[in-house]
C-alpha cells in the first residue's frame, strides 16, 4: 500500500532480488495472510518473516502512535514479543517504501525525535530555530539576535513577544495577553464519553501527560489508557494515574474507583533523565 489517504497499490517483492532472504513460512506480522506462492515473505534481521505490505502497515501504525523506533511485534516463546529493534534502513528496504512513503516516514520520525529530546520554536524576530533547554523558564534568549545586536535579545516562549518583566518565570511574562493557551484549553475543552469503558460518559477531551506535560486526546476507541507520544509513558485518561497504578484497582475497560479526575489546572514539567 501507499501512505494513508492515497490510492493503495499492492506491494510485492521481486523474486529476482538477491539482496533479500526469502522464506517459505507465514508472515509473522500478519499470520492470517493467505499462505500462497504469490505472497513472497522475506526475513528480517531478527529472523521473523514479513511482506512489504505487513511491514509498511505495522510501521505506519507505530508512527500514528508517536513511536518512531520500530521494534518487531512478532510473538515468541511464552507469548512474549520479539521486540528486536529494526534500523530504519532495514525497514525502508524490506517495506519497499516509495519516495512518497520515505518522505512521510522521515519527516514524521524527525518531528517525533525533536519533540522527544528538545523543544524548538522560531525566534519571532529572525526566525532562527531556538531550543528551550530549561522547560521551567519561559524567558528564552536568541543567540543569533543577541550576536547581531550586541546585546541580550530575549523573547517569551509563550506569547512570542519581546520578554518583559523579571525572569526566569514559568507562568507568563509581563506582556498583556500572555496566557498559557494549553491551560486555557484544558479548562474549556469539550467533554467526551469513552464507549468501550464502562461508566465513563463524560470526561475532558484533552489531557496533559502527567509525566511530560504533552497534550493528548483520546480516540474514543478501545481502553482508557493512553501511550504518550513524547515520553512513551502509559497513563489512564480517566483518573490520570500511571497505568501501572491504575490497574491495581480497576481494569482498562471500567471506570476507576475514584471516578473521572477533574480538569487539570497545571502542566507538569518534563524532568528528562
Amino acid at each position: 500500500m501507499s501512505i494513508r489517504g492515497q490510492e493503495q497499490v499492492e506491494k510485492k517483492y521481486n523474486p529476482q532480488d538477491t539482496t533479500l532472504r526469502f522464506v517459505n513460512r507465514k508472515d509473522d506480522l500478519d499470520p492470517v495472510c493467505d499462505d500462497d506462492d504469490d505472497c513472497l515473505r522475506a526475513e528480517m534481521s531478527c529472523g521473523h518473516a514479513v511482506t512489504p505490505e505487513s511491514l509498511t502497515n505495522w510501521c505506519l501504525s507505530q508512527l500514528d502512535e508517536g513511536i518512531y523506533k520500530f521494534k518487531c511485534p512478532a510473538l515468541v516463546e511464552d507469548y512474549k514479543l520479539c521486540n528486536e529493534l529494526w534500523s530504519y534502513q532495514e525497514v525502508r528496504r524490506l517495506a519497499d517504501l516509495s519516495c512518497e512513503e520515505m518522505q512521510h516516514f522521515e519527516d514524521t520520525m524527525a518531528r517525533l525525535a525533536a519533540a522527544e529530546y528538545c523543544e524548538i520554536q522560531s525566534c519571532p524576530q529572525c526566525k532562527t530555530s531556538v531550543e528551550r533547554k530549561d522547560l521551567s523558564n519561559l524567558c528564552v534568549r536568541c543567540t543569533v539576535c543577541t550576536a547581531d545586536r550586541k546585546k541580550a535579545s530575549d523573547f517569551c516562549w509563550q506569547c512570542q513577544g519581546k520578554w518583559k518583566g523579571p525572569g526566569p518565570r514559568s507562568d507568563r511574562c509581563d506582556n498583556d495577553g500572555c496566557i498559557n493557551g494549553d491551560l486555557q484549553l484544558l479548562q474549556t475543552c469539550k467533554t467526551i464519553g469513552l464507549p468501550a469503558v464502562k461508566g465513563v460518559t463524560s470526561c475532558p477531551s484533552v489531557r496533559v501527560c502527567p509525566t511530560c506535560g504533552m497534550k493528548v486526546e483520546h480516540s474514543q476507541q478501545n481502553c482508557k489508557n493512553i501511550n504518550c507520544p513524547r515520553c512513551h509513558i502509559e497513563f489512564c485518561f480517566v483518573c490520570l494515574k500511571l497505568k501501572r497504578e491504575c490497574i491495581k484497582t480497576s481494569t482498562p475497560y471500567q471506570i476507576c474507583p475514584g471516578g473521572v479526575a477533574p480538569r487539570q489546572t497545571s502542566i507538569p514539567v518534563w524532568k528528562r533523565k
